[in-house]
């Protein structure tokens, strides 16, 4: 009796096995049939994507400049001061070259000075020096500003307290005391008591005053103003920031008290003709 062939099935197996019987001289073999199974990989895990931390822009928001519409018989000294401006006049004229011209001593009525004007070109080329990625950050930030604007209005940040304003009386002790304030800008020495002294002498106080008798006047050059100054002497001491009128009286006393410390070191000392 032919012995039966054992089939053991393993257990677990990812491969079928079966029998193929094929006769061969009378011979049975028996052959182990191995058929391949698909097998099939799991996909990978999609990656996470990686969170991205917003960038921040630190920008500060800036006080838009105030501007000053310039009135008649206004300069450069008495804005910068009424405004309390660091740099006093010139740097008021630095910021408004263009506005005014190249006279700082002539400013004409109705122009309008920006006061607290500051350039962002530093600013800009430092950012662009930086790095590449900076600098288009920046220009990013710009424009997403000019958007910003051009779509609402901006409310403005308040500004930093200054001090107050000075405001000068038009009179006498109004046009003295705001010489006094111009002549220590430009240290230039003078008391409030020599100015006035000299003036009552000179004018009696009288802005108008001329002289049309003296030698001076027959020379064609006569004295003018609250401190008698004459045409070429006002010209050769005009302080810069104040009117180039010589009748205009913080002009003229500024002017004088600027001739009287060269020639004699202080309005002070003047007790007659100078």
């Amino acid at each position: 009796m032919p012995a039966q062939g054992k089939h053991r099935r393993s257990k677990s197996t990812s491969l079928g096995r079966g029998l193929a019987a094929v006769t061969t001289g009378g011979a049975v073999l028996a052959l182990p049939v191995i058929g391949a199974t698909s097998a099939f990989a799991a996909p990978a895990p999609a990656a996470a994507p990686q969170a991205v931390a917003p960038a921040t822009a630190n920008s500060v928001a800036k006080a838009a400049p105030a501007k000053h519409s310039v009135v008649a018989g206004e300069t450069l000294s008495k804005i910068a001061r009424e405004h309390s401006v660091s740099g006093g006049w010139k740097k008021l004229y630095e910021g408004n070259r263009k506005i005014v011209g190249s006279n700082p001593d002539l400013i004409h009525p109705g122009i309008k000075l920006v006061i607290g004007a500051k350039s962002d070109a530093s600013s800009d080329d430092q950012a662009s020096k930086a790095s590449p990625s900076a600098a288009r950050g920046a220009s990013s930030d710009r424009a997403d500003r000019s958007e910003r604007v051009n779509a609402a209005p901006v409310a403005k940040a308040a500004p930093a307290a200054e001090k107050q304003a000075v405001a000068y009386t038009n009179d006498l002790d109004g046009w003295i005391r705001e010489s006094l304030a111009v002549m220590a800008e430009q240290g230039i020495p003078g008391t409030y008591e020599g100015i006035h002294r000299n003036i009552m002498r000179e004018s009696s106080g009288n802005p108008n005053a001329i002289n049309n008798w003296d030698s001076n006047a027959v020379k064609g050059t006569p004295s003018k103003g609250l401190l008698q100054v004459i045409g070429p002497t006002f010209q050769a001491y005009h302080v810069p920031g104040t009117s180039t009128d010589s009748y205009d009286p913080v002009a003229n006393i500024t002017a004088a008290c600027n001739y009287a410390a060269d020639r004699y070191g202080s309005i002070d000392n003047v007790f007659g003709a100078y």
